[in-house]
């Protein structure tokens, strides 16, 4: 009898034995897991997100002097600013447009990014009018509440002046774009406007040294040979 007692002890001795190694086993296994999960999180902590798509690296990418940068349909674009008589172009369109800016307040300049809201295309116009009360998209100007873009039409840029920015600006709702075509075969100046269904529905032209009217929001009478250098 004693010596069965004794045997019986000794097994619910093996027993807490046992169920004492399991739980600091368990208990070990899950330190090692939390230690795991702690440094993954660590590492993933440490880890720059690569960007994914052309926005997501326009919007890391640190300023690039002498280059203008551009998102379009997905697409990174980095050029060259201009030549010396692609700046002045605009200068004279900001001089001829001085007057009226300071009639209604408004501001205008060289080199604003532009935010197409909607698709977040993120384009840099050679000359930008806004409004004082203009909505943003971060640092950038969003083009539905931009009074009128131009662009400067150079060998660099053809394709993407005369076609894809002028279905992006209509997209994004910019009342007036206004496309300055000295390299054309006949220097030409066109303005885009009245957009219906995301399309500019008029198109107006004038040979480089006519008259050319801007419509409203503008509402002026532009002499085109300012531009004829």
């Amino acid at each position: 009898m004693v010596a069965m007692v004794e045997e019986e002890l000794h097994t619910d001795a093996v027993e807490v034995e046992e169920e004492h190694h399991t739980d600091e086993v368990e208990q070990e296994q899950h330190s090692d897991s939390a230690q795991e999960r702690h440094q993954a999180e660590s590492t993933s902590a440490k880890l720059p997100k690569v960007p994914r798509t052309a926005r997501e690296l326009f919007d890391v990418l640190p300023p690039l002097p002498g280059f203008r940068v551009e998102v379009i349909e997905e697409k990174l674009i980095v050029s060259p600013s201009g030549t010396p008589e692609h700046f002045l172009t605009s200068d004279e369109l900001a001089y001829a447009l001085g007057p009226l800016r300071k009639e209604r307040g408004w501001h205008g300049a060289y080199g604003p990014q532009i935010c197409i809201d909607g698709p977040r295309h993120s384009l840099q116009p050679d000359y930008v009018l806004w409004p004082r009360d203009c909505k943003r998209w971060g640092n950038e100007l969003l083009s539905t509440g931009v009074i009128m873009v131009t662009e400067v039409v150079s060998r660099s840029s053809v394709r993407d002046d005369r076609e894809e920015k002028v279905r992006l600006y209509a997209q994004g709702k910019v009342p007036v774009y206004l496309l300055i075509d000295q390299i054309a075969k006949c220097p030409i100046v066109t303005v885009y406007s009245a957009i219906e269904d995301g399309v500019y529905r008029a198109i107006d032209s004038a040979t480089m040294g006519k008259p050319l009217y801007l419509p409203d929001p503008v509402n002026l009478e532009l002499d085109t040979s300012i531009f004829m250098g």
